[in-house]
């Protein structure tokens, strides 16, 4: 079986791709299969990072393997990092690929590996990148021996750049969902008892579509109990729009938010109060948040785009609407006040959940490290 070398985002790193990184890591240590984890020791400077902080220690589980050893953006570091890559005794370097401020460590990454390099592509590219970061994307990219991508709209687009390396697709499985007493949590969050909990979670960036839920819960009569929990770290100027918009008349004691990064402790709080997850993303290639949502047996109301329109099957584990438009959002919203589409679609959710799986992710990536390497 094939020894990996992983070098990716983990504790103490907040943070989807770090959190997912992390499973990863350890999945295959539980298999024998990691030869190293090589980690950061820090990622980004806090001039340039656009939340309040990038790091909880509490965020990812901390690894015993995991080895930090050079910053992201600290290139007097690299030389560490080029020098255990090149002495690996690996198969193959497994690589996450996400955004362009990774660029130049993984080109010295791919540079200096003796072995197939294995992007894991949650991103091709930086939401909302412009040429240069684009450009910066694939001169990583095409470099990499072969691609894990978690959507069939991903893998298209690496096959079209890719000259024939072998691009395999599975959705990004659950990293982690933290139990919690329903009623309880509720109670915490000043929930009625008879309330349509319905559960935003993750950061609030333009793309993420905050603004088109806002104006669909808005146009729901109050009578349908609806109250949205909007729980997130806005980006850029997302905090004023959102603010001012949950100041306006017609969304009056209809939002319970939480504008910030929520402490891993009380994660499970909101999943557990919720009765329905809402992603009005404008465009995706997956989210880890779907996965979490679905984990915890909640409909999942989204946007039909990238890999959500993938995760979430209309009608089985959830519902699709067209990204941006308010009007099919608030309707799709107001059929979860049956209760007995809910409870379908929350065994669809769970039944999701059950399939995708980290054992059934590392098989398909040690599969594909095969194929890279010309072993199958």
């Amino acid at each position: 079986m094939p020894k990996l070398l992983l070098i990716g985002p983990a504790w103490p790193l907040r943070g989807g791709i770090a959190r997912a990184t992390t499973a990863l890591a350890g999945e295959l240590s539980a298999r024998g299969h990691l030869d190293a984890f090589l980690v950061p020791r820090r990622q980004y400077p806090r001039l340039f990072y656009p939340g309040a902080r990038d790091q909880d220690g509490a965020a990812c589980a901390r690894l015993a393997v995991a080895q930090a050893c050079f910053g992201v953006v600290e290139p007097w570091s690299w030389p560490e990092l080029a020098k255990r890559v090149w002495r690996a005794r690996a198969d193959a370097v497994v690589l996450p690929y996400w955004t362009s401020a990774w660029v130049p460590l993984a080109r010295l990454v791919v540079g200096v590996a003796r072995v197939p390099v294995v992007a894991v592509v949650h991103n091709p590219f930086d939401h909302g990148a412009r040429w240069a970061a684009r450009r910066a994307a694939r001169s990583v990219l095409r470099r990499c021996g072969g691609f894990l991508c978690h959507a069939e709209s991903v893998k298209r687009e690496l096959q079209a750049a890719s000259s024939g390396r072998p691009v395999a697709v599975h959705a990004l499985p659950p990293v982690r969902v933290v139990a919690a007493d329903r009623e309880a949590a509720r109670r915490r969050l000043g929930l009625a008892p008879d309330a349509l909990a319905l559960l935003f979670f993750g950061l609030i960036r333009p793309y993420k579509g905050v603004e088109v839920l806002l104006d669909a819960v808005a146009r729901l009569p109050r009578a349908a109990g609806v109250v949205l929990v909007l729980v997130g770290e806005p980006w850029g100027g997302c905090a004023a729009a959102v603010g001012e918009r949950m100041q306006r008349p017609d969304l009056a004691g209809r939002v319970i938010a939480r504008l910030g990064w929520v402490p891993e402790g009380e994660v499970g709080d909101y999943f557990a109060a919720a009765d329905a997850a809402v992603l009005p993303y404008r465009d995706a290639t997956g989210s880890a948040v779907a996965a979490q949502a679905l984990a915890a047996g909640l409909p999942v109301v989204a946007s039909a785009v990238g890999g959500l329109a993938e995760t979430v099957r209309d009608g089985d584990n959830g519902l699709l609407v067209p990204a941006g438009d308010a009007a099919a959002l608030a309707a799709a919203l107001a059929r979860l006040t049956d209760v007995a589409l809910r409870a379908r679609l929350s065994a669809g959710a769970r039944s999701w959940a059950q399939r995708c799986t980290w054992t059934s992710y590392v098989d398909m990536l040690e599969a594909l490290v095969a194929r890279a390497s010309g072993e199958a």
